[in-house]
């Protein structure tokens, strides 16, 4: 398995390591905001008859936009938000800003793929087990034709250290030969953030909200931004990893409420196509894809 070029074939970064990260500003983020990157809902009093009330995530910041305005400095890349930075860092006037907006700006578009891995053997007790079953093998196939068939340059591929999402990789990089590969425990699978409404069927401690949230919310702001400025041409990059992650990217990146996140449902192998504009600006070009796939070889599990 290849590996990209600045990395070696697996990052294998460790929570503690991701929030080490964050502590150094990863995508422009801060420490603090990782450390209490969840928001867990309070008890409902007197049963279900009460709403729940729920907290913003910290990451959201006290500045948060009201429902349905677009921040434009999201990913904290926006040019004038850096002008200004650098502004107060050096104690600069606005004569120059003009010319350094043209510096901060990005160029190019990014197209990011993320692929749920295909279907595996549920009942393994050890991870190292839960591998993809025959029915997977296909699926991971056919999800590797399609990327194929699209007739990109894809730049590289971005995957979970998980086994199922290890396999999925392997059988789709065979048809996209020559692209580069990147193995993270950033995007491995976990509980998110707490989702509103809740679910009775799954009910994870409330300490694995705030391990795996801060860990998926580093994936988030490592992965998901407008492309750097030295970047000229359009990239295609493809993620394969894990519904609850994949969900949460897409609530975070659209600016929905990530709480709704449970909302959305993802069939094994699907493509999700999110496309970052050099402006900032975030479009959904499809959502858990599997048309491609005949009609007896789809599946969620």
């Amino acid at each position: 398995m290849s590996a990209c070029a600045g990395g070696a074939g697996r990052t294998g970064m460790a929570f503690r390591q991701a929030l080490q990260l964050a502590a150094c500003g990863l995508a422009g983020g801060s420490a603090a905001v990782l450390f209490s990157a969840v928001a867990v809902g309070k008890p409902r009093a007197g049963g279900d008859a009460e709403p729940r009330v729920f907290e913003p995530p910290v990451w959201a910041g006290a500045a948060r936009p009201g429902p349905g305005v677009w921040d434009p400095n999201w990913d904290r890349r926006e040019p004038l938000s850096l002008v200004n930075l650098r502004k107060r860092n050096l104690g600069s006037g606005d004569d120059d800003v003009p010319p350094r907006m043209d510096h901060y700006k990005a160029k190019a578009t990014r197209h990011i793929f993320l692929i749920r891995h295909s279907q595996y053997h549920v009942d393994a007790s050890l991870e190292k087990d839960r591998t993809l079953t025959p029915l997977g093998r296909e699926q991971a196939e056919l999800t590797g034709l399609r990327l194929a068939s699209l007739g990109l340059k894809f730049n590289r591929i971005v995957h979970s250290s998980m086994t199922r999402a290890v396999e999925t990789t392997d059988i789709i990089r065979k048809h996209l030969p020559g692209v580069c590969t990147v193995s993270t425990d950033l995007l491995r699978e976990g509980a998110p953030i707490e989702p509103d409404p809740p679910v009775s069927h799954w009910k994870p401690e409330a300490v694995q909200y705030y391990e795996d949230g801060a860990r998926i919310e580093a994936a988030f702001r490592n992965y998901i931004h407008r492309a750097d400025t030295k970047q000229q041409e359009d990239s295609y990059e493809v993620f394969v990893c894990h519904a609850n992650v994949i969900r949460y990217i897409v609530c975070r990146a659209l600016q929905f409420p990530p709480e709704g996140w449970l909302r959305l449902s993802l069939n094994n192998g699907s493509i999700t196509h999110l496309v970052v504009r050099p402006d900032g600006r975030v479009a959904l070009r499809a959502l858990g894809d599997t048309g491609f796939m005949p009609p007896d070889k789809i599946s969620r599990s």
